[in-house]
């Protein structure tokens, strides 16, 4: 595995390359995670595709250019992540390739699956938020009075704090995401970066019509991938689409939404090998 930097008007883009074959696999990560989530599934298909693991923005070594409160409010659109990746791609002379996306990572892989679905071989998600995000998430995210709210939280040390505890009490969240989230806010800068990951992403919402097209136009093989005891983000979130592709395969875990393991790299691996 080895650790390199993309560079342009936008971003200081960390990235790792891992495997040696000659398909290229773009991976994008879940909520607090970092660009080698996917390296499990290096020892399987290392030799079928080179993966590029991005850490996303405002995760680990990735730096926007302008990472003022002003630039994370304007937001990026859907047309300047693609146009990123396309930038990405030239630089590394990819023509076609693969996605793969986890839980916050499949709102990335979803808009290049909308944007890009002519050069993509494999659209995979697992876990995939992108479907059905959530009513709080669109609440904090897209709704001004309600991204007002996160900024404040954000900023406060104990504030975020005490609403994640409320929203538990509420059984809105299990246990296990409580704790995940407390770890993933537990500093000030963690809490920045929570703000900004769902301000700057806010214009990344689903087009399922346009994703629909997009895939059976194209003839894309898709992947989705559900853990069983998944309480956020169920299998039944794809029936609006699943059913419809003519080439979608679903692997059905029995793992919760921490599912990126070893058992999912073997079931993925059998299909895609």
């Amino acid at each position: 595995m080895t650790s390199h930097y993309f560079e342009n008007s936008l971003v200081k883009l960390h990235y790792y390359k891992y495997g040696s074959g000659p398909n290229a696999m773009l991976c994008f990560h879940g909520y607090g995670m970092h660009g080698k989530q996917f390296r499990i599934m290096e020892a399987q298909l290392g030799s079928k595709y080179t993966f590029y693991g991005f850490d996303l923005f405002f995760h680990k070594e990735t730096k926007l250019v302008d990472q003022s409160l002003d630039h994370i409010k304007r937001g990026i659109s859907k047309k300047e992540l693609a146009g990123l990746f396309t930038q990405f791609c030239a630089h590394e002379n990819i023509e076609k390739f693969s996605v793969i996306g986890y839980s916050m990572g499949t709102h990335y892989a979803t808009i290049m699956a909308e944007e890009l679905a002519h050069r993509i071989n494999e659209y995979i998600v697992a876990a995939p938020s992108a479907f059905k995000p959530g009513v709080l998430v669109r609440f904090f995210s897209t709704n001004k009075f309600g991204n007002k709210i996160l900024e404040k939280l954000a900023f406060s040390d104990k504030a975020i704090l005490h609403f994640l505890s409320f929203y538990r009490k509420l059984n809105l969240i299990d246990s296990k995401n409580h704790e995940i989230l407390l770890k993933e806010i537990g500093t000030r800068e963690l809490r920045f970066n929570f703000y900004a990951s769902l301000t700057y992403l806010r214009f990344l919402d689903l087009d399922s019509r346009r994703l629909e097209q997009e895939l059976l136009q194209h003839q894309v093989k898709s992947i989705f991938v559900f853990g069983k005891r998944d309480k956020m983000y169920p299998e039944r979130i794809g029936k609006f689409l699943i059913p419809k592709l003519k080439s979608a395969e679903v692997i059905l875990l029995d793992e919760n939404h921490d599912l990126i393991n070893k058992n999912f790299a073997d079931k993925l691996s059998a299909i895609l090998i």
